[in-house]
């Protein structure tokens, strides 16, 4: 699922892409797969929860789901996809009401597994804990978790069945943001290794991705909630969120 080239210029976010505050629309001839990053959690410790239990969305998050929800609500979406985790689901709340469609929970879009998960992690403070030194040990994996391309794989598999559920129209899968960027990075050909400051993912965004003839011509990002992400100071970098 690779697109065609992009245009000089919007291939790279550390060129300063500006992003729409709009996901495009679905036709007859093409189906759109949006994936939807959650809204912001309520994280007063700082905590790289990963996949811990028990992490819902704070109020702004709550506000930022709604903004998707918003954006989406005259979209075609005719299948809805979900991670399990809770603010992935609680994020999707909003987009499912008053659809007929059924949300599928899939693992296979859930958040990165992460070895140092529960722990308040901030460079270069984490080098310090004898602890962590093995699992820091190899940034191109990366060894602290997940490797890249298991990502990429699920991803892949999570994707092609939404588009198949969804052909002619638009189907809306709640993940995580490494997830949607390796989905991303995969389509684009962009290198999986990365500065994970340097994501183009912000909380409650839109990477949505289009399809024709099950291969993805395009992919638009947007952010629904930018306004109020500026105005809580929600943007900055969170691992394993």
């Amino acid at each position: 699922m690779r697109p065609d080239p992009p245009t000089p210029g919007q291939e790279n976010p550390e060129q300063g892409r500006p992003s729409t505050t709009a996901p495009p629309h679905g036709g007859p001839d093409r189906t759109i797969v949006h994936l939807v990053r959650h809204g912001e959690v309520h994280n007063p410790g700082g905590i790289l929860y990963g996949r811990l239990p028990e992490y819902h969305l704070s109020e702004n998050g709550r506000e930022m789901a709604v903004l998707v929800a918003q954006a989406l609500a005259d979209h075609d979406v005719v299948h809805l996809r979900c991670s399990p985790l809770e603010r992935a689901r609680e994020t999707m709340e909003p987009i499912a009401a008053d659809r007929d469609a059924h949300v599928v929970i899939d693992g296979r879009v859930i958040e990165a597994d992460n070895y140092v998960e529960g722990q308040r992690v901030r460079f270069p403070q984490a080098l310090r804990n004898p602890r962590n030194l093995w699992h820091l040990r190899n940034p191109l994996r990366p060894s602290w978790g997940e490797s890249y391309t298991e990502i990429v794989a699920r991803m892949r598999l999570a994707i092609a069945d939404a588009a198949a559920e969804s052909q002619g129209h638009e189907a809306v899968i709640v993940s995580h943001q490494l997830p949607i960027w390796m989905a991303r990075c995969d389509v684009e050909g962009r290198r999986l290794v990365h500065d994970p400051r340097r994501r183009e993912c912000a909380l409650a965004s839109v990477t949505s991705l289009t399809l024709i003839d099950s291969r993805v011509t395009s992919v638009v990002y947007s952010e629904p909630a930018a306004a109020l992400i500026a105005a809580t100071g929600s943007k900055k970098f969170v691992a394993g969120a």
